[in-house]
């Protein structure tokens, strides 16, 4: 929709209120205000200064923060369409979470790889895509995303009735599921997005999302279809899983994250 101009939305409401001050005056007030300062954030001091903050916080030119940021905002939204999908009560969350993560990887893959992963940013790392200067912050804020994302979605949907998955009797079976759909994930990841043979594609973030979809509808009622330490986080704050069985996600996402880059350095000798 276009808005409508000024002097429409003017029309519509009285021209002077108790204190006698027009509703046009207003709407211009604030038009010109808008400019302001949008005039000064184009400036070159506001830039200037806006990158010495970054430079200090987060390095030479702030260049780190732009990554870690899009590694918070992917994994939230990871998250919460995760815990929103489920706990809400959705029909098909397998659905929701692979089309998130898949428009999240579009939306942040020029910017940071879009991981949202630290089993993901394992298997980058030890494939030499990922600098291990970068791993521990891609971490730490995929983390503080799902954790963020785990307390709106409670804030969210207050109300709603949430029981941990049981696999008190399905230890072994959910861990080989977590290990075996992470690999499937990573070994993904590792070719749709790092390989020299499908460099510059356009379906990436399709695959990637697509393998999260398969799993959840695969092995979701096995494990909980997690394939990733953040949203075992996640989950777990929210009251999906028990804190008791995150061992199964942490130990099992990594361990096929490390086997998917062993692998696909094996495979891929040459691509360095």
């Amino acid at each position: 929709m276009v808005a409508p101009p000024i002097s429409c939305v003017g029309g519509l409401v009285p021209l002077v209120n108790s204190q006698g001050l027009t509703i046009r005056g207003l709407w211009l007030g604030v038009l010109v205000l808008g400019r302001y300062f949008w005039l000064a954030a184009r400036s070159d001091r506001a830039n200037a200064v806006f990158e010495q903050l970054k430079g200090h916080v987060f390095g030479q030119k702030g260049e780190g923060m732009n990554k870690y940021l899009t590694e918070f905002i992917g994994t939230f939204f990871l998250v919460l369409t995760i815990g929103c999908s489920v706990i809400g009560g959705a029909a098909l969350p397998p659905l929701a979470i692979g089309a998130v993560l898949m428009v999240m990887i579009f939306a942040g893959g020029h910017i940071s790889g879009a991981h949202y992963n630290p089993a993901v940013t394992l298997a980058v790392t030890m494939r030499g895509k990922c600098s291990p200067a970068d791993a521990g912050p891609y971490i730490g804020s995929q983390l503080l995303g799902a954790v963020l994302a785990a307390l709106t979605t409670k804030f969210l949907l207050p109300d709603a009735t949430v029981k941990a998955m049981d696999l008190s009797k399905t230890v072994p079976r959910a861990f080989v599921a977590e290990f075996l759909f992470t690999f499937a994930l990573c070994y993904v990841v590792l070719n749709v997005a790092t390989a020299k043979g499908t460099a510059n594609n356009s379906f990436y973030g399709l695959a990637i999302g697509f393998t999260v979809l398969a799993g959840a509808f695969a092995v979701g009622g096995i494990s909980g279809g997690a394939f990733n330490p953040a949203v075992a986080v996640g989950i777990s704050v929210m009251g999906l899983a028990s804190w008791h069985n995150i061992w199964i996600y942490l130990v099992g996402n990594f361990a096929g994250a490390a086997a998917a880059a062993c692998v696909f350095k094996f495979i891929n000798p040459d691509d360095k």
